[in-house]
């Protein structure tokens, strides 16, 4: 059965005409009405980056428990995140086990100048002195990340008639994070508890994910109303693209911020582990969300949400303790 995520190529909307561009455009904003999924290729971003910062950080992971917890954090903080502190499904109401990974987390790092702002949405850094190449790698790809993440909210716009920078405007100091999570293989986590996963079923909170993953059986799964839980497809070098919960309010609930999980090892497989890089895109922490309406969104009464407001509400609910 083919899959309800498409595969969208860029290549026509760096170098094409005009009406290759709005072809691009208008597969995009099919597929974020459907699906809320689309993985991109001729995207321009070198395989040797994506690889790099994998491989840098399977060293850090590979430490000892003791050196890696000398960075460790909770939820929205900058460092090691330990198995047992996320549990993704709580956003959406649903208890579960703790999620079934480790992550290091890296983010927005520019200060506003105002403590309390910057001490949330623009901490520093914390990058560990035992695996010294991982700083220039994760900085590097941060930098194109959100390269990408800009490009992506002007093809966006775009999609929906709008002026080039409907949404950029609104990112010129944005707040973003990735995590670099590391799915252990069954043999070193354990046997999963029933209903865990190695992320819970949830949606993502700001406007656009980037995701970098390897193929496997534990893998990447998006809900689909008629079909239920399927497989997201893989392409190599491909990046798999998602709306967040403020994009989706923005357009109106013409977007889906669809769920979707990740799930456990594998009986069948006790031995894969896995390494992704997901990049979550926000906007300005003060930036005011105002949803659109008809004709673009569909009728709503949502009232505007400053973007911070918006994003620590979620980011508390999947906090475990």
């Amino acid at each position: 059965m083919p899959s309800s995520v498409p595969v969208i190529d860029l290549a026509p909307w760096f170098s094409g005409d005009e009406a290759a561009r709005e072809a691009v455009a208008a597969e995009v904003d099919g597929a974020l009405r459907s699906t809320g999924f689309f993985l991109v290729t001729g995207h321009g971003v070198a395989d040797e980056m994506r690889a790099l910062v994998r491989a840098e950080a399977r060293t850090f992971f590979a430490l000892p428990r003791e050196v890696k917890q000398r960075y460790a954090v909770t939820v929205a903080g900058r460092g090691w995140l330990p198995p047992g502190v996320e549990a993704n499904a709580y956003a959406e109401g649903t208890e579960t086990p703790p999620d079934l990974k480790e992550s290091f987390a890296v983010g927005a790092d520019q200060p506003t100048g105002d403590p309390e702002v910057d001490g949330y949405w623009f901490q520093p850094n914390v990058y560990p002195a035992e695996v010294p190449g991982l700083q220039a790698a994760v900085v590097a790809y941060l930098a194109r990340m959100r390269e990408l993440a800009d490009e992506l909210l002007v093809l966006c716009a775009a999609a929906l008639g709008l002026e080039r920078d409907f949404f950029t405007r609104h990112t010129g100091h944005a707040t973003h994070t990735m995590n670099i999570n590391w799915y252990p293989a069954m043999t070193v986590a354990g046997e999963p508890e029933q209903g865990q996963f190695r992320i819970g079923p949830h949606t993502d909170f700001g406007t656009v994910t980037i995701l970098d993953r390897e193929p496997g059986k534990g893998g990447l799964q998006v809900w689909s109303p008629e079909d239920g839980w399927e497989d997201a497809p893989f392409v190599p070098g491909a990046f798999t693209i998602n709306t967040g919960d403020l994009l989706a309010r923005w357009s109106g609930d013409r977007w889906k911020s669809n769920r979707h999980r990740v799930l456990p090892p594998q009986a069948d497989a006790p031995d894969e582990d896995l390494v992704s890089l997901v990049y979550f895109y926000e906007a300005d922490h003060d930036a005011v969300v105002e949803a659109l309406q008809p004709p673009i969104g569909k009728p709503n009464d949502y009232p505007a949400v400053v973007s911070a407001a918006f994003l620590k509400e979620r980011l508390d609910a999947i906090t475990v303790g």
